[in-house]
């Protein structure tokens, strides 16, 4: 079971049903449920067209995938249960409770910066329970932070690494600190990057352009915020910077463009335009 149809949800399920699982994929909203419909067909379909599946093997995949519109009308007893819903500590310890009633023998959040001990405080099996931190897109990112909270089994982490690996990814095991290993490096990068930007150093294109020549990164940190997302790099940055202060404060500019609805790639404007998803 995924709970939340948004990217990441539905790169998870898409990735779990190539790997052989039948997937509940949990959405309350009726017109996201509709949008990750579309979403995995388009997936499926473009993978049919350049010829990295066969038709037949795609047409086995979408039977995998079940849309819910709720935990509760899953069916019980889930292997798996991965929650992907918006970085909020609130609605996630929510989604985990209601998750974990329908007895699942691994439960996992994707997160990139939320503590998992917090997250963890609400549950009756804490020891069951770990971070699984994928990355965007799922489908072909193959890293995958295996998140150990205080409480977690290594049975759990075992599990949780097995499964990573199940679904073709890289797993690599942290200690649960604020913002794991990727998130504390890679955010650092990106908001330092955006206040360039903010302070006339240099346009996002150079800056971009700079890190890839430079330092042989495949894609610049400001585009690489636009695909991430400008307001999930702006909740990152705000739980950052109460653990570890100004130097994870969210620059204005940051702040501005996500009140401006300028999201990125999934608002069709960030730093960059982006028109079906493709960058102009």
């Amino acid at each position: 079971m995924v709970v939340g149809a948004g990217t990441m949800g539905v790169g998870i399920a898409y990735a779990a049903a190539g790997a052989g699982y039948d997937v509940e994929l949990v959405e309350v909203d009726p017109q996201q449920a509709e949008a990750a419909t579309a979403a995995l067909s388009g997936l499926w379909d473009r993978a049919v067209e350049r010829g990295k599946l066969a038709a037949s093997e795609a047409a086995a995949r979408r039977t995998r995938v079940v849309l819910r519109p709720d935990v509760a009308e899953v069916a019980g007893g889930p292997d798996v249960v991965v929650e992907a819903v918006p970085e909020r500590p609130d609605l996630k310890a929510a989604v985990l409770a209601a998750a974990e009633a329908t007895g699942p023998a691994l439960l996992a959040s994707n997160t990139s910066s939320i503590s998992i001990g917090a997250l963890a405080a609400g549950l009756a099996h804490p020891e069951r329970f770990c971070g699984l931190h994928f990355f965007n897109p799922v489908w072909a990112m193959t890293l995958v932070e295996v998140v150990v909270g205080p409480a977690t089994a290594a049975e759990t982490t075992a599990a949780a690494v097995a499964l990573a690996r199940r679904l073709g990814k890289e797993p690599v095991t942290v200690r649960d600190a604020p913002g794991f290993a990727t998130s504390r490096l890679g955010v650092l990068l990106g908001l330092e990057a955006i206040r360039m930007v903010e302070d006339g150093v240099a346009d996002a294109a150079d800056i971009d352009k700079a890190m890839v020549l430079g330092y042989r990164h495949p894609v610049g940190p400001l585009e690489l915020t636009d695909v991430v997302g400008l307001d999930v790099r702006l909740d990152i940055a705000r739980t950052l910077a109460q653990a570890y202060g100004d130097r994870f404060a969210p620059p204005a500019l940051l702040e501005r463009m996500v009140a401006q609805g300028r999201l990125g790639r999934k608002s069709g404007e960030g730093f960059y335009r982006w028109e079906g998803g493709v960058k102009q």
